[in-house]
């Protein structure tokens, strides 16, 4: 869809552009080859040519802004589809392996894994001092001890608990 509307969006501006350059152009013929041409005509001719051909233009435009987004929005998606399928299929992953695979960075990592638990996607836990990404069940994860160290765990935010010895946190 996004390469759809890019498409069309430069052959929006481009039409645009055709309209502006070939009203204007015919309008300053027409005023300045006639017998009783003015200067007030030609100038009225070129502003209708603008606002004719600036529809096409604007709107042009907006589709190539929303296929910018459509785009940023797709990779996005994919990226996160990529992290599940290398964390299910795994169990356990290296985050700087992640962070290569993906051609990535930590940061774009981490925010992903926190959108992917948001959505209710991923449950598990992280250790970010070791960089592991571990994916569990719900149901081996409920109970009082990190799966990590058995340490006490303590509710960190929305789906995160966060071990108090070890720093792990727990996706839910």
């Amino acid at each position: 869809m996004a390469k759809n509307s890019r498409l069309i969006g430069m052959i929006l501006i481009g039409v645009g552009l055709v309209l502006l350059l070939g009203c204007s152009a015919f309008s300053l013929m027409s005023s300045f080859t006639s017998t009783s041409g003015n200067l007030g005509g030609a100038v009225l001719g070129v502003v209708v040519s603008i606002f004719v051909g600036i529809v096409p233009i604007a709107f042009g435009v907006y589709l190539l802004t929303q296929s910018r987004a459509e785009a940023s929005e797709q990779a996005d998606m994919a990226r996160q589809r990529k992290i599940l399928d290398i964390v299910k299929t795994r169990g356990q992953v290296d985050i700087r392996d992640m962070v290569f695979d993906l051609k990535s960075n930590t940061e774009e990592i981490r925010d992903d894994i926190y959108k992917l638990v948001g959505m209710g996607l991923f449950t598990g836990y992280v250790n970010w001092d070791k960089g592991v990404l571990y994916s569990k069940d719900a149901s081996q994860l409920k109970g009082n001890k990190c799966p990590n160290c058995g340490g006490e765990q303590e509710f960190a935010g929305k789906g995160v608990i966060q071990c108090k010895n070890c720093g792990a946190e727990i996706f839910l």
